[in-house]
């Protein structure tokens, strides 16, 4: 009994020890990891400068398929494409080891096509040939096209945010292009990293595939590192470089800027963490004024994370607002295209929606559209100054926009996640400058959260920033 007592003291006095808890792990996606696979996976199309003669295409394969290699064809009508294809082979894979194993992954371009043409292509495994992959290149010339913006997809990567992009794919066909305007992926621990970068390409699947995509980098494409003197500061995570294939026309050295003409606008797209916390925005604001500048076409899209006029936030990004503000004044910027706030605000006038509205009635003409919008399930609840400064806003609501180019008329419209219209409008450019029109068609009503109820009469998940 005495020797009982001793060890039940010995275990009693160990006990709080061993009770400590450890550091929770990462958590994972649910069902199967995301290992690299015999066949490509992770498929991305990115658009040369010029789409209309080059295009890009980003993969992963398991370790076994060191050659990047892929095939590629003018589109026909039967089952011959590999008759007449071209085998193409770009840089050595990149080895990268995360939680799911190792995986190495590819980039290859493809140069001197032919404008306004239908190609299929195919990548190469270690297992064989990936199925046949078809995108059309953009025409020389401007013409009609249909391109998607998508806020910060990053939370509820597969889980929500995947029901909101296969929603716009599916109800509006001839979608041509995608921009996102930065945190893809939440990237810091919200899920693993490989996981998340998994659920991003299986939430829109083959469609990253075929469409060409235009991403943007957020604060969340980045990752924190200490400096050697103990500084903390960051850089840019792996995974975002390997993904995306991009152009290299932007601020030398920052190859997270970029450009892209496509049938008669130029997109061009910004690093806003970069400007802030790394000390470029002296450089990209003189790129960007630059690139504004030489720019031959219709209209002019600027892309990038920290919104100008913020709806959740408590204050306007200030260093943003102050260097690309004016450019955008000076340069006569058609749309500007945000994210991070975690919820939606379309803002024509910086003295509010009143006064934006009186001039509008008045004939004025329209200056940059500053847009927030967000894809994720992650949701901020609105500022003081949203309730009057933007047009329209959202709070707690998942949406997808919808551009139709055609001429010297743009039409954008914001859907929800179940489709329905939320907001709209049309940007006609006449020759003393653009108007813009509120959308006729029915829109469903103003959705904000009332005390701790949520638009849906749920609970409000849009919390303060």
């Amino acid at each position: 009994m005495l020797r009982l007592s001793i060890a039940t003291l010995l275990m009693a006095s160990a006990a709080p020890l061993a009770a400590q808890p450890a550091t929770p792990p990462i958590p994972r996606s649910t069902g199967t990891p995301y290992a690299a696979r015999n066949l490509p996976d992770r498929i991305m199309l990115t658009p040369a400068a010029d789409p209309s003669r080059g295009m890009a295409v980003a993969y992963r394969t398991d370790a076994a398929q060191t050659a990047s290699e892929a095939q590629i064809a003018i589109s026909v009508d039967g089952p011959t494409l590999e008759e007449k294809a071209t085998t193409i082979s770009g840089p050595a894979g990149t080895a990268k080891d995360s939680a799911n194993g190792p995986a190495l992954y590819h980039q290859i371009r493809f140069d001197n096509l032919t404008p306004d043409t239908v190609y299929a292509y195919r990548l190469k495994g270690s297992a064989g040939w990936s199925e046949w992959l078809q995108f059309r290149t953009a025409a020389a010339e401007a013409k009609p096209f249909r391109f998607l913006y998508l806020g910060d997809i990053q939370n509820g990567i597969l889980t929500y945010a995947s029901r909101v992009i296969r929603q716009a794919f599916h109800a509006n066909g001839g979608i041509e292009l995608v921009a996102h305007a930065g945190d893809l992926a939440a990237q810091r621990d919200d899920l693993d990293h490989d996981d998340e970068w998994g659920e991003f390409n299986q939430a829109a699947g083959y469609n990253w595939s075929i469409v060409p995509q235009l991403p943007a980098t957020g604060n969340h494409e980045y990752v924190d590192v200490t400096l050697p003197d103990g500084k903390e500061s960051r850089q840019l995570g792996p995974y975002f470089p390997l993904q995306f294939a991009l152009p290299d026309n932007g601020v030398p050295g920052l190859k997270t800027t970029y450009y892209v003409d496509y049938q008669g606008v130029r997109f061009i797209i910004l690093d806003g963490t970069s400007a802030i916390d790394l000390g470029t925005m002296t450089q990209q604001t003189k790129w960007l004024d630059a690139t504004l500048a030489s720019s031959k076409a219709k209209w002019n899209v600027v892309l990038f994370h920290q919104p100008v006029f913020t709806c959740a936030r408590p204050q306007d990004t200030a260093e943003v607002k102050a260097a690309w503000k004016p450019v955008f004044d000076k340069r006569k910027v058609d749309l500007v295209l945000q994210g991070h706030d975690h919820c939606y605000s379309r803002l024509t006038s910086e003295a509010g929606r009143e006064a934006s509205a009186q001039a509008r009635k008045d004939g004025a003409i329209q200056g940059p559209v500053y847009l927030v919008s967000v894809t994720g399930s992650k949701m901020y609840g609105l500022n003081d100054r949203a309730r009057t400064q933007p047009d329209k806003t959202a709070e707690a609501t998942e949406l997808y926009q919808v551009v139709d180019v055609d001429g010297d008329r743009l039409k954008f419209r914001t859907f929800t996640a179940s489709g329905k219209l939320y907001d709209g409008f049309d940007l006609e450019k006449r020759a003393d400058g653009n108007h813009l029109t509120d959308t006729s068609e029915p829109t469903i009503a103003v959705r904000t959260c009332t005390g701790n109820i949520g638009p849906d009469g749920g609970k409000c998940v849009a919390r303060g920033k």
